[in-house]
């Protein structure tokens, strides 16, 4: 029951942002093998006075927040990552430096929707 929420200073556009929620959560299902009926995304614009990151370049930033069940690999979560990274970097000219992304794990049952309360993970 992740919650995958960017912060961006891109301008995108519905379909953009379509796009890029339907590329995360493909990524995020392959790469930590679960199904997407449960995966959110967010996707905040905000002013570029409204993000700094140290590192950064010229060029427009994203964050990702990446809240999600705790038990996954850091194997599987870098993976996310890089192919989260790739996708943003190649689609919307984002440079490296500007990208950052942070897991956050949860125990399972603090992941809940209305029909159900998660389950911990199976550990590889």
């Amino acid at each position: 029951m992740p919650l995958l929420q960017f912060d961006t200073t891109l301008s995108l556009s519905a379909e953009e942002k379509t796009a890029l929620a339907d590329r995360v959560t493909d990524s995020y299902t392959a790469e930590m093998a679960t199904t997407a009926g449960h995966v959110a995304v967010t996707i905040r614009e905000r002013d570029p006075a409204d993000l700094h990151l140290g590192r950064a370049v010229d060029g427009p930033l994203v964050f990702l927040d990446a809240e999600i069940r705790r038990g996954r690999s850091v194997n599987r979560k870098r993976a996310f990552a890089l192919e989260t990274f790739a996708y943003l970097g190649e689609t919307f000219d984002v440079p490296d430096e500007n990208m950052k992304v942070v897991f956050t794990e949860h125990p399972g049952e603090s992941m809940m929707g209305v029909d159900r309360v998660g389950g911990e993970w199976d550990s590889e």
